[in-house]
């Protein structure tokens, strides 16, 4: 068997209803593993179960809401009642919004903290529990640009992308014990359907492509081929590493270098 196989393993990835989490539970799906949607919107989970399923692979949809505590529980049991195991958890679920500082509200710095970064460290601890059963275990996080970088206006945001890439560290350290492997996926600026109004501005759609050495913005399925390679056995030696999919933009810039200068 390939060492990039998941025939066999059970996935649990949040968010998946659309964008960078559907694309990667798409891919999990194709590389074999019995992938469990979960998302807030039941409909969308559905309608991509039955679109793995028509593809010839094996899924099931999951409700869950990253900020309601006992909900993680309640979706992990469904998780092992249903395939008997957890092998890979995907932390995608996350949610920004974009204001200057000054009118940050303490209701969305809450919002935002408690989906992007309480959610994911309790779901996380919850999840290797059961994978430290196994003898083994994937914890994939979903940080950011911002978890290295920082951008005007999304300053709660980048904090928990921060902190996700400092927690994927020091879970990676405690959950070693237990052979579970953590990684995070940083990815760059990609197009979805909720990133989609933003890029279409021309002016901010010119600058993104600028700053990025392969020209383009992503598509959710550039993050796919990392989260099956961490996912897989093929990755059983490396943890505790934050890895920048994002067409070069962490790389660095172009400048524009007057001819004086250069000679």
């Amino acid at each position: 068997m390939s060492i990039f196989s998941l025939e066999g393993k059970v996935a649990l990835v949040t968010g998946a209803g659309r964008g960078i989490g559907r694309g990667i539970a798409e891919e999990l799906a194709a590389q074999g593993a019995k992938v469990v949607c979960a998302a807030r919107s039941i409909d969308e989970l559905e309608e991509l179960a039955q679109s793995i399923k028509d593809a010839g692979g094996e899924a099931m949809a999951v409700a869950i809401d990253m900020g309601d505590m006992d909900a993680l529980d309640s979706a992990l049991e469904t998780v092992v009642n249903a395939y008997g195991r957890l092998d890979i958890l995907v932390n995608n679920a996350g949610m920004n919004a974009r204001q200057p500082i000054d009118e940050v509200t303490e209701e969305n710095y809450d919002r935002i903290m408690n989906v992007n970064l309480k959610g994911l460290y309790f779901l996380s601890q919850k999840a290797a529990r059961y994978m430290a059963k196994n003898g083994a275990g994937k914890i994939i996080n979903i940080g950011s640009l911002t978890t290295g970088y920082a951008l005007a206006k999304v300053s709660v945001y980048t904090a928990t992308k921060g902190a996700v890439g400092q927690l994927t560290k020091a879970q990676a350290v405690e959950f070693g014990k237990d052979n579970i492997q953590v990684n995070a996926i940083c990815p760059g600026f990609v197009l979805t359907s909720l990133t989609e109004k933003m890029w279409a501005d021309p002016t901010m759609r010119q600058w993104g492509e600028s700053r990025v050495a392969l020209g383009r913005l992503a598509k959710p399925e550039d993050m796919a081929g990392t989260a099956a390679f961490l996912a897989s056995p093929a990755s059983d030696y490396v943890t505790g590493q934050c890895i920048y999919v994002d067409g070069g933009f962490m790389a660095g810039d172009n400048w524009p270098l007057p001819e004086a200068a250069a000679s």
